[in-house]
């Protein structure tokens, strides 16, 4: 039996009774591998789809697999590095199957929600860097208060934090009828001194009883920008307990910060560790192709009448940064421009002359490390691309380090926050790059030199 036509066959009519964005996510990049001593070992992308496979799509990939073939089978996901770890006898997994939930969808009566609708699943670009992000807020949204709880979103702003997080609550309203609302921590805050305030007759019963139906009478808590609450250690107290009162009754908690759990120092010791609870996803800054494909569906999405040539948008791609606003504002920049030129024709040059003052004033380079990073990059006759990759080839991995060194040396930025500019690498391999360097400049003055020439360069006050 051959197994490709087999699954071919299967994906097919999988497709017809799911939505295009979950047959999209969860089922495209599926393959089947073999069929094997009762067992269907089928090969996924990421571990995010073997939990959600198996908890949401078992039932009917058995069904239909069954259909096809007149057997019965077992599945069996693996990851491609797994493969080779098959052995010959059994091997366990996590397979632990659950009849998917076939309620039908409910009119949601959320009103005062705070969604922006504009923000879906389907209008969010989907790249390496994002992927798993994507993956885990749409388990997330099929599945809220039970798959992954909280769910802790961080990273840079502009990579998209705010947009899976409407799109996670849009996605919930749609599709159910559980009473969701967003908000962001400054909103949170402000109702929070309101629960404070005394009405006319000495007291505040009325306050308290609209912050508490507001904030626990819901099903989805998404509460976006949690770092600003750092300041606030009644906000925090408050929200602990409101946490707490959500978790406890199984309402999915999302939450986003420009940082993680562990290094949001300034919150208190049982907050930080509720944030751990459930799953935490590193939302990467956008690697070129998917900031062209951004830039490309904002032209789209816009309805601009002129035509943006290819290099145009290599241009931008490579010269705006990875703040996806910051991209999209360098389109409409570009479009004015053209407009109050007399409508001239958008060409390479009229690019750079449009954008010159966009980039010169460090729109590209929104922090010291980024900063440090083109410097070193340019110093070496590397790409910055490069080094933020995982490339281990010595002519990047050396630049590297010392960009890492430096970073730690010339900025007050933790080593978890370098981590993360360097396309998330774990902490320890910053710790490393800088003892090493640290210790090599000791003996090699070659080192030290350049060391010293980058700083100047650098110039961070």
């Amino acid at each position: 039996m051959n197994v490709e036509l087999l699954w071919s066959k299967l994906l097919s009519q999988i497709k017809e009774e799911l939505s295009t964005l979950s047959y999209r996510t969860w089922f495209a990049d599926t393959e089947l591998y073999k069929l094997d001593n009762g067992k269907a070992y089928i090969i996924v992308p990421m571990p995010i789809h073997k939990r959600h496979l198996v908890d949401n799509y078992s039932d009917i990939i058995i069904s239909k697999l069954n259909d096809i073939t007149g057997s019965n089978y077992e599945l069996c996901l693996l990851l491609k590095e797994e493969i080779e770890d098959l052995s010959e006898e059994h091997k366990q997994n996590d397979n632990n199957k659950q009849e998917i939930d076939n309620n039908k969808v409910i009119e949601n009566d959320n009103v005062n929600n705070n969604l922006n609708k504009k923000y879906t699943f389907d209008s969010f670009i989907v790249g390496n860097s994002n992927k798993f992000a994507h993956a885990a807020a749409l388990s997330v949204a099929e599945n809220p208060g039970n798959m992954y709880n909280p769910l802790f979103l961080y990273g840079n702003s502009g990579l998209g934090k705010t947009h899976l997080m409407h799109a996670i609550g849009n996605y919930i309203v749609l599709n159910s009828s559980k009473r969701v609302l967003y908000v962001t921590s400054e909103q949170f805050r402000q109702d929070f001194v309101k629960a404070n305030r005394k009405d006319d007759d000495g007291t505040n019963f009325n306050y308290v009883d609209f912050f508490k139906n507001k904030y626990r009478n819901i099903d989805v808590l998404l509460i976006d920008d949690i770092q600003y609450l750092g300041g606030a250690s009644k906000s925090q107290e408050e929200f602990f307990h409101t946490f707490n009162n959500l978790y406890n009754d199984s309402k999915q908690i999302i939450i986003s910060s420009d940082r993680s759990p562990e290094d949001l120092k300034i919150f208190e010791d049982r907050l930080r560790t509720r944030f751990t609870w459930g799953l935490q996803v590193n939302i990467y800054p956008p690697e070129l192709p998917l900031r062209k494909e951004i830039l490309k569906k904002k032209i789209v999405a816009n309805n601009f009448e002129k035509d943006i040539p290819e290099d145009v948008i290599e241009y931008m791609a490579n010269n705006i940064g990875p703040d996806v606003r910051k991209l999209e504002g360098a389109v409409t920049r570009l479009i004015a421009y053209s407009a109050i030129m007399g409508g001239e024709k958008i060409t390479l040059d009229l690019a750079i002359e449009a954008l010159k003052d966009f980039i010169s004033k460090g729109i590209g380079e929104k922090n010291d490390i980024q900063r440090i990073q083109r410097i070193v990059s340019e110093y070496f006759q590397i790409t910055v691309e490069d080094i933020r990759s995982k490339k281990r080839s010595s002519n990047i991995s050396f630049p590297r380090q010392i960009a890492m060194y430096l970073c730690r040396n010339m900025t007050n930025e933790s080593f978890p926050k370098i981590a993360i500019e360097f396309g998330g690498k774990d902490h320890s391999t910053v710790m490393y790059s800088v003892e090493k360097i640290e210790n090599e400049i000791k003996v090699n003055k070659d080192l030290a030199n350049i060391i010293e020439k980058l700083k100047k360069e650098i110039g961070i006050v």
